[in-house]
């Protein structure tokens, strides 16, 4: 059973105060989109897992709101805003997310209607202030939007378009966060289609589908990989790495694999060459 993509205009920022919840920002009102049978990919099944319980965690530090001297509070000019988010916590976390992103570009290479980035702020404020609700995944793509750099990604400054897809990376002090309540704030304010999580060390590698405004368990196949309706791609583990899939199961290379299998290729030719008697430098 496959999903069609979400309608980029769709998700907006909140019309008014009730669609939040102070200091969780979490939506109160539910998701009114529904998915449809998809005939993007007529040969590839999404399948849905069985939902699991799972619980909410309270955020640690609620968002804070910068004041000035007088106790008004300050309102930051909106857009041109640097990311925020902390160092990474070891070479694979940081190795991981940029092998994604290069890869996704790479594959991507002649569309200029997604912006793919990691470890960068997301700032989604109703008030548009930078000093409260902000986040920052280890790996997100947004699609119909301008294809250019960013210093970070201000929802009120990008026509309210939230990520179509998001990746976290897990760790011993991010782990509980990225299983409760970056995926509660994902399903409800996000309301971002795809999201999963990925632990580069013990390999753990969990993916969920937004239906109806919940996230429903996607079921692995056979390899292990579950499918991105978003990207039209499956997602999976290839030598301890989160790599893509094509929907025909062929791995997405990196640039430096593509280069490599290039050379290999020339080589081959030039080998078969010779044996016919042509030397290949002579071949303009």
């Amino acid at each position: 059973m496959g999903y069609s993509p979400v309608n980029y205009d769709s998700r907006t920022l909140p019309k008014g105060p009730g669609e939040w919840r102070q200091g969780t920002c979490l939506t109160s009102q539910p998701n009114p989109r529904r998915y449809t049978k998809s005939t993007r990919h007529p040969n590839v099944a999404m399948t849905l897992a069985k939902e699991p319980s799972t619980s909410v965690i309270a955020p640690d530090d609620p968002s804070q709101t910068a004041a000035s001297p007088d106790g008004q509070a300050v309102v930051f000019p909106p857009g041109d805003l640097y990311s925020d988010e902390p160092p990474l916590e070891t070479d694979l976390h940081r190795d991981q997310i940029d092998l994604l992103i290069r890869l996704l570009r790479s594959l991507w290479h002649d569309r200029q209607d997604f912006y793919v980035s990691g470890n960068t702020t997301i700032y989604y404020s109703p008030k548009q202030r930078k000093s409260e609700d902000f986040r920052g995944p280890d790996f997100f793509v947004v699609l119909g939007t301008e294809r250019r750099p960013r210093k970070s990604w201000v929802v009120w400054e990008e026509d309210g378009k939230y990520p179509h897809v998001i990746i976290e990376l897990l760790s011993d002090s991010t782990a509980q966060t990225d299983r409760g309540l970056k995926k509660q704030l994902y399903q409800d304010t996000f309301r971002t289609p795809d999201y999963f999580w990925f632990d580069p060390h013990s390999l753990e590698f969990e993916g969920f589908h937004l239906v109806d405004g919940t996230y429903r368990p996607l079921e692995a196949n056979e390899q292990g990989w579950r499918w991105s309706e978003q990207l039209g791609l499956y997602v999976g583990i290839h030598d301890n790495q989160l790599r893509f899939f094509t929907p025909e199961g062929a791995l997405v290379p990196s640039p430096e694999e593509s280069a490599v299998a290039e050379h290999q290729r020339s080589e081959k030719l030039a080998a078969k060459l010779r044996e016919l008697g042509i030397d290949p430098d002579e071949i303009s």
